[in-house]
Order: structure tokens, then sequence, then C-alpha cells
């Protein structure tokens, strides 16, 4: 396998999700009586999914009682409002478009659940582009095990090492390095609440989208 290939993270990545992810969230605030949260504190923690977002809305983790109702109401919340102000990121159609001219193959790998990236990928029409797209329950590990871009290459008959992997948080690199292929940061993205971006081990980081053209 010698075929090189560009994986990407969804959800601030390729796509900026989080306007409908902080609509969902700002439904249950209101239901709750409490304020709307500004779209600028949900984006630090927008690829973190319902986990993250849940905290940050309500102080909830995973061993509260109320998390796994709270999160299956974020969810229904979200998949009623999936793409209204979701949108590609400014240079993504450019990007993607130079990588269908020059035949590299290009795929998903995300944490996102199949019921919300695939329907995505076809409101965003890229789902007959995509040579994969690995969700986060489309194998037994999500990131950061390597276990989904490992997927992603046995699926497209690529090597890891000739696989760059361009995501917007450190799960991203941590997994892109365990897999054995190079991480490249979207500085453009969400990036979390974590170290900054410059500590994570990564092989570059890129401002714009089209910057990733100078890697191939």
């Amino acid at each position: 396998m010698t075929r090189k290939a560009i994986l990407f993270d969804f959800d601030g990545t390729i796509a900026d999700t989080a306007p409908d992810l902080a609509r969902a969230l700002n439904r249950q605030r209101i239901a709750r009586n409490q304020p709307l949260l500004p779209i600028e504190l949900v984006r630090t923690v927008a690829s973190a999914g319902a986990r993250g977002l849940l905290n940050l809305g309500f102080g909830l983790t995973p061993d509260n009682p109320d998390y796994q109702a709270m999160r299956e109401e974020f969810l229904s919340f979200y998949a009623e409002q999936l793409c209204q102000d979701t949108r590609l990121f400014p240079g993504i159609p450019e990007l993607l478009e130079q990588l269908d001219e020059q035949a590299i193959l290009w795929g998903i790998v995300t944490n996102k659940p199949a019921r919300f990236t695939r329907p995505l990928m076809h409101l965003l029409g890229l789902h007959h582009r995509a040579a994969c797209v690995i969700s986060g329950d489309d194998t037994a590990y999500t990131k950061p095990h390597p276990e989904p871009l490992l997927t992603a290459c046995r699926q497209i008959d690529a090597a890891p090492d000739h696989c760059i992997y361009l995501g917007d948080d450190i799960r991203d690199v941590q997994a892109s390095l365990a897999a054995g292929m190079k991480p490249i940061v979207a500085l453009y993205g969400y990036l979390g609440d974590s170290d900054p971006p410059e500590t994570w081990g990564a092989f570059e980081l890129i401002s714009h989208p089209g910057d990733l053209l100078h890697y191939i």
C-alpha cells in the first residue's frame, strides 16, 4: 500500500458545526431557565461532543445520574436542527477541489456518531466524494485510539505513513501519531481547552485549509 491520502477530522476541521451544537445546548438551558451561552464559549469545547458540551452547560460528567437523560435530550435537539447553520470552513471547498483534481484520496475520521455524520455529509454535498467516512461508532474505539484511522487506511488501501491527518484537537494528534501518520493541526478550528497546540507534537500547524497543499 503506497498511495497517498488525506484524512480529516469533521467538527472544527471540515465543518463549523458549533452554531447548531450551541443551539441544542442552549435549548436545554432555556428549558431550565438558564441564560444562553455565547457561541464563542461553545466553540472551545465543540470538538468534545456531548460530553464536553454538557460539562460546559451544566457541569455534568458521565458519572452523574442525570447525565444519560440529558445527553439523549441534547442529541435529540441536535438531530432536529442538524444543519441549519453548519457550514464548511472557508477554504475547505477549494482544498477538496484541488485534492479531487490531483486524484488524491481524502476521507473523514471523526468521533461524531454516524447518525449525524452521514446525513451531514449528504447535506453538505460531500458524501459522494469522500473515499471513506469513519464515524465514532464504526469502530470499537474512538480517538485518541488509532483504530479509526487504521480502519480508514484499510478501507482506502493506503499506508498510514503515506497519510496526513488534519484535526483541531489534541486527540487527533495523539491518534495520528499512534497510527503512524503525520498529524497537522488546523489552527482555524476549535482547539479545545487543553495545552496550546504548539505543544501537541504535531508535524505542522496551519492557519488556513489551503496551507495543507504545501505538505502534499
